[in-house]
């Protein structure tokens, strides 16, 4: 059965692969979507999402898909129902695919056994956001071709963003140099990298990522106030105006204005904030297309062995 939980799952060549179709899609975009023969999709969301949920609501639509929206709050899962139960009842009313985000780190553990419908993770606790990770890339990918021997700073709370995870390993594996800053409380160790101060990242940098404070998940309240996190840790005007010609700031949202970054920079010329989101639909088209594809693949390859 095929997930898409982490990108280190995948090979490069998939990775390449789903890029190139999202880039077609997005090609594709003036001449109209393609609807190809309807498809039953759940979305499973068991925290707050606007960008992701509605991205992915948005590309099973543009895909032709019926798509069911579960609300955790109205679900049998205030009456002591399991996850596994859960996707499982969603297999058994007909769902292909299911789209789950939950606050447990590696969720999806329990469903690798039972569960017979692909299952894309969007967003595991501080785990992994594979599709966040892939939109990042194609929109690198359109900015600079290449990614072997690019700069990519992260900068903030590197302990707690499951974005951070996902955009340092599969960064360092096309060959990036990935620079890491941020608080020295929020260090995260197992990512893949160099630490340096937030101003030798940003000038360094062909792409700075900011990241939100994940206050969701931090065990105790931030200790400085938010006007003293953006002069030490933010991405000020003054820290913006040293980044070499040609280098872009993304941020995977939501943006707390003022706080990762200057207001002022989110639809400057250097942001491609607003792009990553639209790629983003792009991205999760693919991912889906890619994951109900080697289903079927599979599905033809044991009857054919049945067969036999």
């Amino acid at each position: 059965m095929v997930n898409l939980l982490s990108l280190s799952d995948l090979s490069l060549d998939e990775i390449d692969g789903i890029l190139n179709r999202a880039q077609q899609i997005l090609d594709m975009k003036e001449r109209g979507w393609f609807a190809p023969k309807q498809t039953l999709v759940a979305n499973l969301f068991f925290e707050p999402s606007t960008r992701t949920r509605f991205s992915f609501e948005t590309a099973e639509k543009r895909l032709g898909f019926h798509v069911l929206n579960f609300s955790s709050q109205a679900s049998s899962t205030q009456k002591g129902e399991s996850l596994y139960d859960t996707v499982r009842t969603m297999q058994a009313i007909g769902a292909q695919a299911v789209v789950v985000r939950h606050r447990r780190e590696g969720y999806y553990r329990e469903l690798m056994r039972g569960i017979g419908i692909p299952v894309l993770n969007a967003g595991d606790g501080a785990g992994d956001h594979p599709t966040q990770a892939l939109l990042d890339l194609l929109t690198l990918r359109q900015e600079f071709l290449l990614f072997k021997g690019l700069t990519v700073a992260i900068i903030g709370d590197l302990r707690y963003s499951r974005v951070a995870r996902s955009d340092a390993n599969v960064l360092s594996r096309l060959g990036c140099r990935v620079l890491l800053s941020g608080p020295e409380a929020w260090k995260n160790d197992s990512l893949p990298g160099d630490y340096v101060t937030v101003d030798e990242a940003v000038r360094a940098a062909d792409a700075v990522i900011m990241l939100r404070i994940q206050h969701e998940r931090h065990e105790q309240a931030m200790k400085m106030t938010k006007e003293a996190y953006h002069c030490r840790y933010g991405l000020t005007r003054e820290r913006a105006a040293v980044m070499h010609p040609g280098s872009i700031i993304m941020h995977p949202g939501p943006i707390n204005r003022g706080v990762e970054l200057d207001g002022d920079l989110v639809e400057s010329g250097r942001s491609r904030y607003f792009k990553q989101i639209g790629n983003g639909v792009a991205v999760r088209m693919a991912s889906l297309e890619w994951a109900l594809r080697i289903k079927k693949e599979a599905e033809e390859n044991d009857r054919v062995a049945e067969k036999w």
